[in-house]
């Protein structure tokens, strides 16, 4: 395997790791800050950490047509894509997300092969049906909800899914030429015509609760290592790999969320855990030795 193809792999994991890790920090700063008033200081501060280091290289190089292209494909990525997450999170259950977002790899190979002219072989179908039935040990399907009442919880949690597959896509598509920090700082501004009018919204009619430094603590984290850093090691990851082996790092998202609930949370690792990590784990190195 090529160095950069290693180094791809391991920022994939390294990104799908980082987001299956945030969620206890998440869920104590959304308990103060609404949920898209967060997503906004998200935004900023990743775009800010990668601006700080683009200044000390020299600043931003980008002309005009590509700004709006990074601009754009930010848009989806983390404008529409995480919208649909929030609300989906909020009106359906967890283990409907997790059930739903795993479907992503999946998604990302119709896009590869409209958008990329990415083939796809019968050795990434393997894979791809590998590392699912892997994810599908380790969340549990059973525990899922499928009640009217969670319809548009689920729908937008399908919506996600979707719109994360094609936004992954996009990025190979637009950064085989570029300055990927640079792409992926302007990226993150265009989630903010859609989540700054919410957040204004949710300022106006719900506030804040009190700002404490384990508060701000939890908001730089999100800020800089979920999504600065998370967000670039991803990009990073689908500028180096065809789109449909880099997708495939996304299911160490739900292997590191179950380990630190057993680890700080006293949560159960089952025999059927392992095994999803085994297949997980067969999945990325058939796709990635094509």
């Amino acid at each position: 395997m090529q160095k950069h193809s290693i180094l791809g792999l391991i920022a994939g994991l390294a990104a799908a790791a980082i987001w299956g890790g945030m969620y206890v920090v998440s869920k104590v700063v959304l308990d103060v800050i609404p949920p898209f008033t967060l997503l906004s200081m998200r935004l900023l501060l990743g775009f800010f950490a990668l601006g700080a280091v683009i200044l000390l290289r020299g600043g931003f190089t980008v002309n005009s047509r590509q700004f709006w292209s990074y601009f754009g494909v930010g848009v989806i990525g983390y404008g529409v894509s995480l919208s649909f997450q929030f609300v989906g999170t909020k009106l359906s259950t967890a283990a409907n997300g997790s059930l739903v977002t795993s479907a992503t790899p999946a998604l990302v190979l119709p896009f590869a092969f409209f958008l990329l002219k990415e083939p796809v072989t019968r050795r990434r179908m393997a894979a791809i049906l590998l590392a699912s039935l892997g994810v599908l040990a380790v969340i549990d399907p059973r525990s899922a909800q499928l009640s009217s009442s969670l319809f548009i919880g689920n729908l937008s949690l399908l919506g996600a899914a979707i719109t994360w597959a094609l936004y992954s896509v996009l990025v190979r598509k637009v950064s085989s030429n570029a300055d990927l920090l640079q792409a992926s700082a302007i990226m993150l501004l265009g989630g903010l015509p859609l989540t700054l009018p919410v957040s204004a919204w949710e300022l106006t009619t719900q506030g804040m609760g009190a700002i404490t430094p384990g508060i701000i603590g939890g908001i730089l984290f999100l800020g800089i290592i979920s999504t600065a850093i998370a967000m670039f090691l991803w990009n990073f990851a689908f500028k180096e790999l065809p789109a449909a082996v880099a997708s495939l790092t996304f299911f160490a998202q739900p292997l590191v969320g179950s380990l630190l609930g057993w680890f700080f949370l006293g949560e159960k690792i089952t025999a059927l855990f392992v095994l999803g990590g085994v297949l997980i784990g067969i999945g990325i190195l058939i796709s990635s030795r094509e």
